[in-house]
């Protein structure tokens, strides 16, 4: 389906202009009789197929727009025609299990939907008056996230992390959960990602069945910059017709908001505007905040978004790292150094963190035990460099303790997913809050101390553990494995076990 086919785009209007300058994606319209607002969208070249949107007035007769789609073709003198209004994108219960691009054309080979509204990408926030105070835990059922990092219902999650760490791993397995969990509706918003990636997303959560709770809108990499600076809030706009009309909770995925941004570094700069600090627009700050302060939830039901932030060079610091932070309640972090231990999903536990984890909202409970699993997890950071130099032999007995509850817990807390089934051949295990809260209270306990570190590794509930334990025990009798309660510890006997001995129980 062409653009020049979307009978949406507003209605027939007798404004026309005539093109004065095209210069890549920019181009300039002059019009006799009455200048088109920000954000009207124009059409232009053969059969009206190029889409300008209006960003710029520049007098009483000319505006600066920037084209969403290629603008080849386009020449000095050609008429262009104002649609009357914004881009507009397709809403209602039609388009569940669909695929669109930013204009809301279908793009899964399918017919277009019918019995369908179209609303305009430009919308305000949620009124103050209107929103939720409460503040409620979103469930994922991965153990590493609901246990350290939970994230909050109509809350703004961060995935952050360089390339190849995992990120659209973790976004497709909590869509999985997703359906699972909450029975809610699913967005994945793809914005300047690959298309390979669209294609089997696409395919994948078809074959796991969730594909009709679920819609999809991509503004791949090969598309100009205009169609990736609004795909975010294309998306946005059908997710917030099931939250304020269907009364439903939608699980908004947005890969990746790094790309919005630099789509608009790119806007900015074909506009002409002066850039600013690092080379990014001016306006971040505004064009992010229009986009994250829509996400919010209200009376009748929550936007609850998970966003993967790629970062620059793994650095922090840097100017849309930090801005998205500012916007975040829980801000997920992950590690290339663990991504190559294969302790995946491959999240910092000690740089992660969430405004959700409080005992007023957590409970006392779990609150404490997050805390003592970061205390363990930090003395063992501190530890690795005299184990690194001289060896666990050299470490007192407690700090040996310590190092083996650390480990153990660093193993627990991986989860085969549902997403990666094919690739790794191991089932995919969705945890309740209950169960790893569980698991990870007898492990602070030393209940598993004489187990083996492999038995923690890729399982779901802490009882798999002993499964794993007789396994492994099996294979290889020399493997320290469950002992009867009163038996000699596998040390005591005979020498200490060495930093080589103790990394061989890995995996």
């Amino acid at each position: 389906m062409t653009n020049a086919a979307m009978p949406a785009q507003g209605t027939a209007h007798s404004n026309h202009g005539v093109i004065t300058s095209v210069r890549g994606s920019v181009v300039d319209v002059r019009f006799e009789d009455s200048l088109p607002p920000i954000y009207s969208l124009l059409r232009a070249g053969k059969e009206t197929r190029v889409a300008i949107e209006v960003l710029m007035q520049l007098d009483a007769h000319h505006v600066r727009g920037i084209a969403l789609n290629p603008t080849q073709g386009l020449a000095r003198g050609m008429a262009v025609e104002d649609t009357g209004g914004p881009l507009k994108v397709p809403v209602g219960k039609e388009i569940l299990s669909r695929m669109f691009d930013v204009f809301g054309n279908a793009i899964d080979r399918l017919p277009a939907p019918s019995d369908v509204e179209w609303r305009t990408i430009h919308r305000g926030p949620p009124p103050l008056a209107s929103r939720s105070t409460k503040s409620e835990v979103f469930e994922t059922g991965i153990k590493v996230i609901d246990v350290l990092v939970p994230l909050e219902r109509g809350g703004k999650a961060g995935l952050f992390g360089g390339a190849g760490v995992g990120k659209t791993v973790l976004l497709t397995e909590m869509i999985h959960n997703m359906v699972g969990h909450q029975k809610g509706v699913s967005m994945f918003c793809g914005i300047g990602e690959r298309c390979r990636e669209g294609e089997e997303l696409y395919h994948d959560m078809k074959e796991a069945g969730v594909l009709p709770h679920m819609v999809m809108v991509f503004g791949q990499m090969n598309e100009p910059p205009g169609a990736r600076f609004r795909v975010g809030l294309a998306a946005l706009t059908m997710a917030e017709y099931f939250r304020d009309d269907e009364h439903r909770d939608v699980l908004l995925l947005i890969d990746n908001i790094f790309r919005f941004i630099q789509a608009g570094m790119e806007v900015s700069g074909l506009m002409g505007q002066m850039p600013s600090r690092l080379g990014y627009q001016p306006t971040m700050g505004t064009e992010l905040s229009g986009l994250e302060e829509r996400i919010a939830n209200t009376d009748t039901g929550a936007i609850t978004s998970i966003q993967a932030v790629y970062v620059p060079a793994d650095d922090l610091t840097d100017p849309a790292a930090v801005h998205t932070f500012s916007h975040l309640s829980a801000s997920i972090v992950l590690s290339r150094k663990r991504a190559s231990e294969g302790l995946y999903p491959a999240i910092d536990l000690l740089q992660s963190n969430s405004k959700m984890a409080t005992s007023a909202i957590i409970g006392d409970r779990h609150y404490l035990l997050a805390q003592e699993i970061r205390k363990t997890l930090a003395q063992y950071e501190e530890l690795k460099d005299i184990i690194a130099m001289l060896g666990m032999e050299q470490l007192s007995p407690d700090d040996r303790i310590i190092v083996g509850r650390a480990r153990r817990l660093e193993r627990f807390l991986t989860q085969p997913f549902f997403a990666t089934e094919q690739f790794s051949g191991i089932k995919g295990k969705d945890v309740s809050l209950e169960d790893a809260i569980d698991g990870c209270e007898r492990i602070l306990k030393d209940e598993f101390k004489d187990y083996p570190e492999g038995a923690f590794y890729m399982i779901g509930a802490i009882d798999e553990a002993k499964e794993k334990a007789r396994a492994v025990k099996a294979v290889n009798p020399a493997e320290p494995g469950p002992k009867p309660k009163g038996s000699v510890k596998p040390q005591a006997a005979g020498k200490p076990i060495t930093a080589v001995e103790q990394g061989a129980n890995a995996h």
